[in-house]
């Protein structure tokens, strides 16, 4: 039997209204939840990356990059496994002013994560921290005893190690459009 593991799934598609819907509605005909969600623009101009990361076998995996790839509008998709990642999140944490003056702790936090202070106010003042989900999670843990008024992480980004280009991936596309035409 197929191990379920963690993979992320890339979609390269134009910015066209409803393609972020069709695609998530592809996980929900396949009973998938998607863990995090980032879209943004590639390096191509006019041309959008979707980072989905979900928990599924290999071989649904690849059922739904290919899926996803008939559907109009998108590119090409195509999924990674850990291994196969460089990945980062980021956390934002809102706490009380009156911690960031009482002691050291915070300081010490900050330190121990590696995090950073990006704003501070009268009531409040906004911690950062980039890293994996782990990390970003230890430092919420940590943060907790001090009250955290809000705590926010992004979806993952992540960029694929092997070394392929989104210009050899239009090639691809290309070359299949011709085979099937």
């Amino acid at each position: 039997m197929e191990e379920n593991k963690q993979y992320t799934l890339f979609v390269y598609s134009e910015n066209h209204i409803g393609v972020m819907g069709r695609i998530t509605n592809t996980f929900t005909s396949r009973n998938l939840n998607i863990d995090s969600l980032t879209v943004s623009e590639s390096e191509v101009a006019g041309v959008y990356r979707f980072t989905i990361v979900t928990h599924a076998t290999a071989s649904l995996m690849m059922l739904m990059s290919k899926r996803i790839e008939r559907q109009v509008d998108v590119i090409k998709a195509g999924y990674f496994a850990e291994e196969e990642l460089v990945t980062q999140e980021v956390a934002m944490y809102k706490l009380s002013t009156d911690v960031l003056t009482d002691g050291m702790e915070i300081e010490r936090l900050l330190r121990k994560h590696s995090g950073r202070i990006l704003a501070v106010h009268k009531d409040y003042f906004v911690i950062e921290k980039t890293g994996h989900k782990v990390e970003t999670q230890a430092l919420f843990e940590d943060l907790k005893v001090h009250g955290v008024f809000e705590f926010v992480r992004s979806g993952r980004v992540a960029i694929s190690k092997p070394m392929v280009l989104f210009q050899e991936i239009l090639q691809d596309v290309e070359e299949e459009a011709k085979q099937t035409s």
